[in-house]
């Protein structure tokens, strides 16, 4: 059984062109098919914190957004959603609490993905280094949870410039950090920002960053996939 991961920091939509598209956000996801997704800065960042992705676009998507029920208006949580292709069951969710300085946040969903249980936890880290290690530290115990043991996919915008920084190392044994490589800024990338971490019991068949004209433009971030074997 394989499926597709990706993970996308959108920039709450705005492209480099400073222009706000939405539309383009879900083209560019498109192209790469995947079948759940992590996405960072999907809502604004003030007031009631409403999604930047319209509901009726997403509904026309093959997507749906796992419901975390924290902001009616929003899609995630401090700018933190996941999607799942429709059809993908969606067994549990949380907001993973984190230590922090700025409005960062994690998400994590448990699915079932043709009787197979995976955890999923979609995230954005503090450009604190201090703050990273402690909440690496704390996704990583969120995704061990011990009464609900499953094989699980950490992914991101780590802010962490480095190929194996400190903060990094806190993911310890039993995951994987999947070699990916540059993802910031879109239209020439020198750093890593973005990853994809899996526990030890996934094997990753190919990996790489998405690489289009559309991506180029969309966001300062370009995303980052991989495909996983269950």
């Amino acid at each position: 059984m394989r499926i597709t991961v990706a993970s996308y920091n959108i920039h709450k939509a705005v492209g480099l062109d400073r222009k706000r598209d939405p539309e383009r956000i879900l083209a560019i996801l498109r192209e790469i098919d995947a079948d759940v997704i992590a996405l960072q800065e999907c809502d604004r960042r003030f007031g009631e914190r409403p999604s930047v992705i319209p509901r009726a676009a997403l509904d026309d998507s093959p997507w749906t957004a796992v419901p975390l029920g924290v902001r009616p208006l929003s899609l995630g949580w401090h700018g933190n959603a996941i999607l799942v292709r429709k059809g993908i069951e969606v067994s549990g969710c949380s907001v993973v609490p984190l230590p922090m300085l700025e409005p960062r946040g994690a998400v994590c969903a448990d699915l079932a993905i043709a009787g197979k249980p995976l955890r999923i936890v979609g995230m954005h880290l503090d450009i604190s280094g201090l703050r990273r290690h402690h909440q690496v530290r704390s996704i990583v115990a969120h995704a061990l949870d011990r009464k609900k043991p499953s094989p699980a996919v950490l992914m991101g915008d780590l802010n962490d410039w480095s190929r194996n920084g400190r903060a990094l190392r806190e993911f310890g044994e039993g995951w994987s950090m999947v070699g990916l490589g540059a993802s910031f800024p879109a239209r020439r990338p020198v750093a890593p920002l973005d990853r994809i971490v899996v526990s030890h019991d996934l094997v990753v068949a190919t990996c790489g960053v998405h690489r289009s004209a559309l991506a180029a433009q969309a966001s300062d971030h370009l995303p980052v996939w991989a495909m996983l074997t269950l």
